[in-house]
């Protein structure tokens, strides 16, 4: 190759930023399953990926695999099931609920938030 000569370009396939690949690292201490290495949305995540079991909810996405060429244990992701979403924080206070009644009862035992606020 000359000087005069533009360098050859490698055709690679370098994964977009916005694909969701995953790379499994190794067995998990106990249990089926293994732990992997996560990169989806320009963010990088370490979990474990399990076998799904009937009557068992899920705690994270279900996903699919397909392996990648490039090497053995490199997989795209394609989600199937998104995760399910936290639970809502803890809120200070009396629960939310629909019905008059109890807000009345609640004022009955505790008094009302005014009150409350000026004895404390």
């Amino acid at each position: 190759m000359g000087q005069d000569e533009p360098p050859q370009k490698r055709d690679k396939s370098v994964p977009a930023a916005s694909q969701d690949v995953v790379f499994i690292h190794g067995p998990v201490e106990q249990g089926e399953g293994f732990r992997v290495i996560r990169s989806r949305e320009d963010r990088i995540e370490i979990g474990e990926l399990r076998p799904t079991e009937h009557g068992r909810p899920l705690t994270g996405d279900l996903v699919k695999l397909t392996q990648r060429p490039e090497h053995g244990r490199l997989f795209d992701v394609e989600v199937l099931v998104p995760a399910p979403h936290a639970a809502e924080a803890r809120r200070a206070g009396p629960a939310q609920v629909a019905t008059d009644t109890y807000r009345s009862n609640w004022e009955a035992i505790f008094g009302r938030r005014e009150e409350n606020k000026l004895t404390n």
